[in-house]
């Protein structure tokens, strides 16, 4: 397996500020801001796009997921570019208080990430941002407003991202929000998997150059997702539910399925393999997660007329 290494480029006041705020607030208070991490990971963004596209409005569902999934592609597409390393990995007076992964080193990249821009910053900019357009409130803005600046603010914190990554971060966010909302009212609505396709085929460019996992993740996201989208439309036509049992049945069956198939799906092949890191490796995690998406948003609906009686 390929050892990855990284760049380290930084702005002098990135690490005087973060010095700064980790010994104001301590391990206690960097672990209480820490917390809103959880508002930019991938289980909340799945709770949220499984709640609004299953149980509340479908085509706001499609909407804000088309966005996250472009998100998610974008992130590692930015990431390969740049190769910057995390800030704890060169600077010893920064303690990292939530690393990426648990289970493997501190000081593993290739299972810590890449710092520039910052994941979290970018999800919860398209989430929250496009809950505020919808919403279209004042004390909603506020509010989403206040929850994207502190998903970013506790990255900086936790000692994960320098201040620009999470700048970059919010910044790929609302580019996506506009950039979909545009397209989406420029294109028919039947044509809209024509858009989808655009992104999936200019997604697959990364495929010369990204060596990260996150990258075949999202790859496979992307196809798996937006096709579902449109198999829905053809074939499924399920109806949105106000019925809070329902509805906690819907998303808790849903995760379920894509908890359990991704795992499923490993099966066939060896662990060494699959975190091998190379290119058929990594083609192999985006067939899986293509697999796992499509079947979880675009199959598992069928079942929507028993889950309903």
């Amino acid at each position: 397996m390929e050892t990855l290494t990284g760049n380290t480029f930084y702005f002098d006041f990135e690490i005087s500020l973060m010095e700064w705020l980790q010994s104001v607030l301590g391990p206690t208070g960097a672990g209480i801001i820490s917390v809103f991490s959880a508002l930019g990971e991938e289980f909340f963004l799945i709770l949220l796009l499984a709640f609004t596209y299953w149980c509340y409005d479908k085509k706001f569902g499609e909407h804000i997921g088309s966005i996250m999934i472009l998100g998610t592609i974008i992130n590692p597409l930015i990431k390969n570019i740049f190769w910057r390393r995390r800030p704890y990995f060169d600077h010893e007076s920064i303690t990292c208080y939530r690393p990426l992964d648990k289970e493997h080193d501190l000081y593993d990249i290739a299972a810590q990430g890449l710092s520039f821009p910052s994941g979290h910053s970018t999800n919860s900019a398209i989430a929250f941002g496009t809950i505020a357009l919808k919403a279209r409130k004042r004390w909603v803005s506020i509010s989403c407003g206040i929850i994207i600046f502190l998903v970013g603010f506790s990255r900086v914190v936790v000692g994960v991202h320098y201040p620009t990554d999470v700048l970059l971060g919010w910044l790929s966010g609302f580019f996506c929000i506009w950039l979909i909302t545009f397209l989406r009212n420029k294109v028919p609505e039947e044509k809209t998997w024509l858009i989808y396709l655009v992104i999936f085929l200019i997604s697959c460019l990364g495929l010369f150059y990204c060596r990260t996992t996150d990258y075949f993740t999202c790859l496979g996201l992307v196809g798996g997702i937006y096709g579902a989208f449109e198999f829905e439309k053809r074939f499924v036509h399920f109806k949105n539910t106000k019925n809070p049992l329902i509805c906690i049945l819907r998303i808790f069956c849903g995760v379920a399925i894509y908890l359990i198939l991704n795992e499923v799906l490993k099966l066939p092949f060896h662990k060494e393999f699959l975190e091998s890191g190379t290119l058929l490796a990594g083609v192999v995690r985006s067939v899986r997660y293509l697999i796992v998406s499509f079947v979880t948003v675009g199959v598992y609906p069928f079942s929507f007329r028993l889950i309903d009686r």
